[in-house]
Formats: C-alpha cells, structure tokens, sequence
C-alpha cells in the first residue's frame, strides 16, 4: 500500500487508524490507493498486534435530550481526532437488566473504553461494568470513575442570585426529570441558594425536561401572584413557560421574570430572549474521551474534570414588581 501510494508504511498506518497529522494530499493518495486495491484495516490482526481495537463505546439513556445529544457529539469529535470510532447504545432503564445486556453488547463489539453520557439514577454498582475497562461519566452518582462534570452548583447559584438581586422576595423552581439525577441535582442547589440568601423555598413544580412540561407548569402558576421569579430545569422548560405566560397575557419580564439552563442556541432568539445558563456540553464530551485516551495509554488521568458553566443575562428577567 505504501508503494501504491509512494509515502511511508507509517504514514499508511496513521491514515488506516484516523489519525490527524496527515497531511490532506497525503491523506488523499493513499485513501486512493486503498481504494484501488478494495483494502479494508483488519481490525481483528491490529487489536492482535495492538492490544487495542481503536474502538470507544458510548452509553446513554436519551439521545434525542439535547443536552445529551450535544455531549454525544463532543464524544464523536474528539474520537475521530485521537483514531477512535464510537459505539453507541441507549439504553431507557439503566436500573434495570437493560444495561446489563447493552454493556454486554458493547463488550461483544471489542470496545477499549466506556463513555457514559446519560444514567438514569444508576451507579457503578447497577452498571456492573468489567472489571479494568476504561471509563469516563459525566452522570454516575459516586467516584467510582473518573468523571467529568459542569459546574451546577456555579450555574444554579448564578441564576438564583440574579433572580433575588433584582429584588425578587424568592424564586420557583420547575424540574427536570425524575428519572434525572442532573434534575435532582439541580433542584438541591436552587434550594441551597435560597437557604444561604434567606429567602423561602416553595414547593418545587414538576417538569420533564420538555417544553410541553413547561407550558402545563406556566399554566398551573399563571395567576398565583406570589410567584414573580421562575428558574427553569433547562431551556425548553422555560421556552414552553413563556408561551403560557404569553397566552395568560402575563408579560415577561414585566411581571414574571424566567431563568433557563443549558444555554441552547434557540434561547437567544425567544421572545423575549432568555436570560439563562450556558453549560458547555461539547467541552464534556471532549474531555470524558480524553480521560479514556489517558488511562489506555498509561497517562495520568484525572479523577474529576470539572467544566465552568455561565450566567448569559437577556431580556427574560427583570426588576421585581409586585403583581396587582
């Protein structure tokens, strides 16, 4: 193949693993050599040469959830960069023997390391994962794993704090998911926040992650006139919020002021546009296949990498008034 293509055997090599530092032209001829000859990478000889099989396996409970979906895709990125690819499994009931037969089938596919994503509420003790594989949560509840987490608890005092420095006696909660620990984790810090300020902590208000959720808790709390400050689970919580303010003929932020989580791009361009959270999904991704990379090739891997969150403010927040 090297002949074919009149570059080196190593250089063949890298282009057959993926690898980036490859020149394009270079990358282009030996692709085309491969291609003239119908040359597959045997992947069963280079795990036999390797130890290796260049392959990550990713775990998740919902994929179509966005914050997932954006941490997935951080996952898939850095992969091609280090020459791995990735397998994926979802799985809907991680406390269940579903997650069992999914690791199962990842470890049938020759996987090097285990990327989760998204648990439910289970820990290392449901996922009973094989002993000496490589893993990297961003959502298992212990230290079982290295992890990689936002930083929740600077994001939801972030939010907290600007909703009672703009005068508001408290604020309300509407939560994610139950089945959520990030949800659960979420709501714990919104009533931290309010203990340490002083202020009183309502009754949380169940959501789902959904907008629907949203628009059916906005529409229970319309016309409670206690309730000024809304800090939303995430933002499409807060988005189906509006919209059933809106529908009240309830102005935001004249009269409720709404907080979201998670920094989706579509939250700048609500109406109004929503003061929220910004957590960098992408950058979790990256780094949980770092911590994979690290511990297969023998480098010290960190026990927890934590990612900075931000407090982005919009027009979705506003002085405190009391409500005729």
């Amino acid at each position: 193949m090297a002949r074919l293509a009149g570059v080196s055997a190593q250089t063949v090599s890298r282009v057959a693993r993926g690898e980036a530092n490859v020149a394009q032209h270079t990358r282009e001829k030996v692709l085309t050599a491969m291609a003239s000859v119908q040359y597959r990478p045997n992947r069963a000889a280079r795990a036999l040469r390797t130890g290796r099989f260049g392959v990550i396996g990713l775990l998740t409970q919902h994929i179509w959830r966005t914050g997932e979906a954006y941490t997935s895709d951080g996952v898939v990125d850095e992969a091609a960069k280090l020459g791995y690819s990735v397998s994926l499994v979802q799985v809907h009931n991680p406390m269940s023997a579903d997650v069992h037969q999914a690791v199962a089938r990842l470890s049938q596919q020759e996987i090097d390391g285990l990327v989760i994503v998204q648990a439910g509420l289970a820990s290392s003790e449901h996922l009973a994962l094989p002993e000496g594989l490589a893993v990297a949560s961003a959502d298992l509840g212990s230290n079982a794993y290295p992890l990689v987490v936002s930083d929740h608890q600077q994001g939801v005092r972030a939010a907290v704090h600007h909703l009672l420095a703009l005068g508001h006696p408290t604020v309300h909660h509407i939560t994610g998911a139950s089945d959520s620990r990030s949800a659960h984790r979420r709501q714990r810090l919104w009533e931290d926040a309010l203990r340490e300020a002083g202020a009183p902590i309502p009754a949380p208000i169940p959501g789902d992650w959904t907008a629907h959720s949203g628009y059916e808790a906005g529409i229970r709390i319309a016309d409670r006139r206690e309730v000024s400050a809304v800090f939303a689970a995430n933002d499409e919580v807060a988005l189906g919020l509006i919209r059933a303010f809106t529908e009240r003929g309830i102005g935001v932020p004249d009269e409720i002021s709404v907080v979201g989580y998670d920094g989706i791009e579509l939250a700048e361009f609500s109406a109004p546009p929503l003061t929220t959270v910004r957590q960098d999904f992408h950058r979790v991704g990256t780094a949980m296949v770092q911590l994979i990379h690290q511990q297969l090739t023998s480098e010290l891997a960190a026990s927890q990498v934590i990612v900075p969150t931000e407090l982005i403010v919009r027009s979705s927040t506003g002085p405190w008034r009391p409500r005729g």
